[in-house]
């Protein structure tokens, strides 16, 4: 078999150095002064409105130069919480944070959402340029995300098509959609498959469309999650956006499989980031690495780079570990080591367009397990639509005219498979590259594969395969 060419070899061998297990990231320093939420006045009722007391409450921790919020078992009920530097929001074993419904609590906000620079609700839980933060302990934060979220009927059964319909919210015209409010599918009719709605529409009425992500941390720096199960976000569900130094570790991530959007954590732009001993069951990608849109992204000019993802678990989602399609930043020197996949969609998943521009390099997939994967093992499709691959039409089209190689045309190369393991898939790999700019210098090695389909490639050079079975049989 035809083996690597010398620059790609150390292209590879340069991304497992740089983002090899033992990262040194540095934790957050928090001081040890402490403080408990009831003694904010809060009541964990599930009905009380506990807003202030968390802004109280992390106001003091300020005041005082940082510090630890303990949130005891109960239900709290809150609007938006604004994390600050140097503190910790601590959730004990039967802890429950449940956020408002109410719209009124969540003002629209300048902020950036799939790598575009728009105005969206404010998050629930917040950081912006803060330095060491940190959410710990083994309770439970929920968005209450089904009433932002628009439902497709045929995501769900009966049952739970009448119980989240009856009586509220709109159907689209052919009623295969159901929408919290007009506003909002007067702004999904503008926006088609997308989330960028016609911007002459009022903000205040389609304000359910503009449905925030449940945990944003942007520009911060010496970011620490761990151990917390984070469920039922409007939208995504963990967004570390231009952050450095992030640690997370042993957190749990689910949303409805059906939920639209309902990604697990979206890592945008982000430099030295270690993500460990995590699970993930929810309705979009789980683990998806991001750097900006087209020309927002291009302009931000923001790379995410020097990720280790290690001993991850995924269910349900549309990929397990997915790059793009939104990297017009670039991603770079990324490993992902020890993960299983069970049912997901897509495996490994690589995504982009003609438009977005940057350039995706040093990735290595090591020892990853699947079973049970509904469409691709490992898929690249770089005539990505903003669709499941479950969805995707097989793309290949004749191109008559290549556009030119331009900073709007994405770059996939220099990336290493080995160790794979898949149990059941639609397909085993399938890559489909642009003309003008094809994938180039990926290995796979020591990969077995049980999949109805095997291997089908499209504008791909120098992919190689050593010791690479499907269904018994070597390529």
């Amino acid at each position: 078999m035809r083996l690597l060419k010398p620059l790609a070899i150390l292209a590879v061998c340069i991304a497992a150095l740089s983002c090899g297990k033992k990262q040194d990231i540095p934790l957050p320093r928090i001081p040890s002064y402490t403080v408990t939420l009831t003694d904010f006045g809060a009541v964990g009722d599930g009905v009380t409105d506990n807003t202030q007391a968390f802004a109280k409450a992390m106001q003091a921790l300020s005041d005082k130069g940082g510090g630890k919020l303990v949130v005891p078992d109960g239900i709290w009920l809150s609007g938006p919480i604004g994390l600050k530097s140097h503190t910790e929001l601590h959730l004990e074993d039967n802890a429950i944070i449940v956020f408002s419904t109410d719209q009124d609590l969540y003002p629209i906000i300048d902020t950036n959402f799939e790598g575009l620079d728009v105005r969206r609700c404010l998050s629930p839980l917040y950081a912006d340029g803060e330095t060491d933060i940190a959410i710990t302990g083994k309770g439970i934060i929920d968005g209450n995300g089904a009433a932002w979220r628009e439902l497709k009927r045929r995501k769900v059964g009966d049952d739970t098509w009448k119980a989240m319909t009856k009586g509220h919210g709109v159907l689209s015209d052919d009623g295969s959609v159901w929408y919290p409010d007009e506003g909002y599918k007067r702004a999904r009719l503008t926006a088609g498959s997308l989330n960028y709605q016609d911007q002459s529409l009022p903000e205040d009425e389609i304000k359910t469309f503009l449905r925030p992500v449940m945990v944003s941390l942007k520009n911060c720096e010496r970011v620490l999650l761990r151990e917390a199960t984070f469920q039922n976000s409007a939208c995504w569900n963990i967004h570390p956006l231009w952050c450095k130094d992030v640690t997370i570790k042993d957190i749990t991530v689910r949303n409805p499989h059906y939920s639209t959007n309902g990604d697990g954590i979206d890592i945008e732009a982000c430099e030295n980031v270690l993500l460990t001993g995590s699970s993930f069951d929810v309705g979009d990608d789980a683990i998806c690495i991001k750097s900006g849109k087209d020309a927002d992204g291009r302009r931000h000019a923001r790379k995410c780079r020097n990720l280790t993802i290690l001993d991850c678990t995924v269910y349900h989602g549309h990929g397990g570990f997915v790059i793009g399609s939104e990297m017009s930043g670039g991603v770079e020197n990324i490993l992902v080591k020890g993960c299983r996949f069970m049912g997901t969609d897509v495996g490994l998943r690589f995504k982009s367009t003609r438009g977005r521009g940057g350039l995706v390099r040093n990735i290595v997939c090591e020892d990853i397990y699947m079973k049970d994967i509904v469409a691709e093992a490992v898929t690249f499709n770089l005539y990505y639509a903003g669709v499941a691959s479950t969805e995707r039409a097989d793309a290949g089209e004749t191109q008559p005219d290549l556009p030119p190689v331009d900073e709007t045309t994405p770059e996939f190369r220099d990336m290493s498979f080995s160790g794979i393991v898949c149990s059941g898939a639609k397909q085993a790999i399938y890559i489909n590259g642009l003309p003008e700019l094809p994938l180039r210098n990926v290995s796979f090695k020591d990969c077995t594969f049980t999949a109805k389909k095997g291997l089908e490639m499209h504008n791909a050079e120098n992919v190689t395969f050593d010791d690479v079975t499907i269904n018994g049989e070597k390529i």
